[in-house]
């Protein structure tokens, strides 16, 4: 059975036949984040900006990491690798735009998407969790392009042992990647491909659907390859069951961008 992701609250008129009627409404989703200037940060050794006033302000975790000693800001275009298995993991990311793929790898040569991280997704923290030197245990890619705040470990380390609130800021950010990759393997699951691009699209709608009179907007440019490399398919096969939830007035597509017109009807259709 596929999860409609809690995209919609319950209750309603749902028919296909009134989709311009409908109004959405976002459940779960985190859209929107902070803006902050692109500058590399200048901060004392191990400083973290505005810790102090953590009980009266309360710093963001995007805050935290900026402020620490020999963060910067990253860009990386679409496609490109952010790191591979086996790479030092010297330094934490913090998305600040876009999306990231995180994939394993096996010999076999099988790549397995295990997580798609949205805006403000904390992700390369193995060297943290670790205690010591580690290498990298997956493949982060860039899904769109995306902007990225980054951090030496050893910082973000410094930080921790100085001040316990950022340990609890990291913590949070984690908890958060765990239950994405908890959403994405629950969709690879499906054995049935259909379902298994329902429930995809539907992971999609919950964290980078913008809601308008059609119905959600994933706020992504997707290619039928980047959707076929992310739920183990083939283009082919993605460009056909894309093209038959558009005949069955599911679906849209414009410009590569996807609006689910009813998610709770798509999820009911594959259940």
């Amino acid at each position: 059975m596929v999860n409609s992701v809690d995209c919609y609250k319950p209750g309603g008129n749902r028919s296909l036949a009134s989709k311009s009627t409908r109004q959405p409404v976002m459940v779960g989703a985190t859209r929107g984040f902070s803006r902050y200037a692109s500058t590399p940060s200048t901060g004392a050794p191990g400083a973290v900006a505005s810790i102090g006033s953590a009980a009266t302000a309360g710093p963001t975790l995007m805050e935290v990491i900026r402020g620490l000693s020999g963060s910067n800001v990253e860009t990386i275009e679409r496609g490109k690798t952010i790191f591979f298995p086996g790479d030092p993991a010297e330094r934490v990311y913090l998305l600040r735009r876009g999306a990231v793929r995180l994939s394993r790898v096996y010999e076999s040569g099988e790549e397995i998407t295990v997580a798609l991280l949205r805006e403000n997704s904390l992700f390369g923290v193995l060297s943290l969790l670790t205690g010591q030197r580690s290498d990298r245990f997956y493949h982060a890619i860039a899904f769109t392009r995306v902007e990225m705040v980054t951090a030496p470990a050893t910082s973000v380390r410094r930080a921790i042992e100085q001040d316990a609130s950022v340990g609890l800021l990291l913590l949070q950010g984690l908890s958060s990647r765990i239950l994405q990759t908890e959403t994405m393997i629950e969709t690879l699951t499906h054995r049935d491909m259909s379902s298994r691009l329902v429930s995809f699209l539907l992971v999609l709608c919950r964290d980078f659907g913008v809601p308008s009179s059609e119905g959600i907007t994933i706020d992504l440019r997707l290619s039928h390859q980047a959707i076929a490399e992310a739920i183990g398919s083939t283009r082919v096969t993605i460009t056909r069951l894309l093209g038959d939830l558009r005949n069955e007035g599911l679906v849209q597509i414009d410009r590569k961008k996807i609006t689910v017109f009813d998610p709770i009807a798509l999820a009911k259709r594959f259940s």
